[in-house]
C-alpha cells in the first residue's frame, strides 16, 4: 500500500501518501461527478485515487483543483483528462514558468516522471471566491494565502471540512509565500465553524483539536519572527539562525517523516530573506565547521 485513505464525512475521502512528507488530497464526490482536490507527489499514487474513482465511486471526475503550483499538488493533473483543472490565476502562471522546467529537469533524473505533463488550469480565479456544486454539496473556493503566493482552500459547506492545502500543515512553511499572510489565514479558522480539517501534509484535524493546532502554529511562526528580528541585531545573523531549533520555536523533529528540522532552517532563512532582502551572513567559524 503506497497511500491511506479515509472517509471524512458523507461522499467526501481523504488521501494521504506514505511515500512522501504525508502530503494528502481528496475526492468530494456527486451522483454524477467527482471534483478531486490535489494530486499526490507519484505519479503511482495519483493513479491509486484515479482507480479509488472508477472502482468505488464509479463517477467521472469532472474537474481537478489544485490548492497551489507544487509539484506534489499539481503534476499529476494529466491523470485525469477529461477534467478541467481549477486554481488561482498565479497558480497558473507558476506552473507554466516553474512547473513545466522543474519538470523537465526531473525528467532527465528520475524516470518515474517520463510520462508526466503539467496541465495548466482552465479555470482561474484571484479575487473573492468561486463556488462549484458537487450533487448537493456546495465547495467554496478562496484565497488562503501564507505557504505561497497562489494558495487557496476549499470548504465544503453542508459538511464544514475545509481542504486548506499547505497553508495548514504539520509544520507551516513559508519559504515560498508570507509569514504575516499565514498568520492571516490561520486567524481566519477558528470564525469558520469547522468540524475538520484536511491539511496539506499531515493527519486530518479533528474539531476538538483545531483550536489547540491554530494556537501552537501561530505561535511557532511568532517565534520565528522573533527569532529573525533577534537575528538581524547581529553582525552575523545566519550564526543564530542555525542555534534557533524547532524544539525552541514550539514543534517536534519528527514531524513529516523527520524533515521537519531542514523545513525549519529553510523557514527562518525565508524569512529573513523576505524581511531584509538579503540572504543572512554567516561567520567565517561557522563556514569552517561546514
Amino acid at each position: 500500500m503506497i497511500i491511506q485513505h479515509e472517509r471524512v464525512a458523507d461522499n467526501v475521502y481523504f488521501f494521504q501518501s506514505l511515500q512522501y512528507a504525508q502530503v494528502t488530497a481528496g475526492v468530494i464526490a456527486g451522483p454524477d461527478m467527482a471534483v478531486v482536490i490535489d494530486t499526490l507527489a507519484f505519479p503511482e499514487e495519483t493513479a491509486e485515487i484515479r482507480n479509488f474513482i472508477d472502482n468505488e465511486l464509479q463517477v467521472p471526475v469532472r474537474y481537478v483543483i489544485n490548492t497551489h503550483y507544487h509539484a506534489d499538488h499539481s503534476w499529476g493533473n494529466y491523470q485525469f483528462p477529461e477534467a478541467k483543472v481549477i486554481g488561482h490565476t498565479l497558480c497558473h502562471e507558476q506552473l507554466r514558468t516553474r512547473g513545466i522546467p522543474a519538470l523537465e529537469a526531473q525528467r532527465d533524473q528520475n524516470p518515474i516522471y517520463r510520462n508526466v505533463e503539467i496541465v495548466l488550469p482552465h479555470i482561474t480565479f484571484d479575487e473573492g471566491e468561486m463556488n462549484l456544486q458537487v450533487g448537493k454539496k456546495t465547495l467554496r473556493l478562496f484565497p488562503f494565502f501564507g505557504h505561497s503566493k497562489d494558495s487557496i482552500a476549499i470548504l465544503v459547506e453542508e459538511d464544514r471540512v475545509l481542504f486548506s492545502g499547505d497553508t495548514v500543515m504539520s509544520l507551516p512553511v513559508i519559504v515560498d509565500g508570507d509569514l504575516d499572510e499565514n498568520l492571516a489565514s490561520l486567524k481566519r479558522l477558528p470564525k469558520m465553524g469547522l468540524e475538520n480539517i484536511v491539511q496539506g501534509h499531515g493527519d486530518i484535524i479533528l474539531r476538538g483539536e483545531i483550536d489547540d493546532k491554530i494556537r501552537e502554529d501561530i505561535e511557532y511562526l511568532t517565534e520565528i519572527k522573533k527569532a529573525v528580528k533577534k537575528a538581524n541585531r547581529r553582525r552575523y545573523p545566519l550564526d543564530l539562525l542555525e542555534e534557533t531549533t524547532i524544539e525552541e520555536c514550539g514543534k517536534a523533529r519528527v514531524l513529516l517523516g523527520g524533515l521537519a528540522p531542514a523545513l525549519h532552517r529553510q523557514n527562518l532563512i525565508g524569512h529573513y530573506r523576505n524581511s531584509y532582502g538579503e540572504t543572512p551572513l554567516g561567520s567565517e567559524e561557522y563556514y569552517e565547521d561546514r
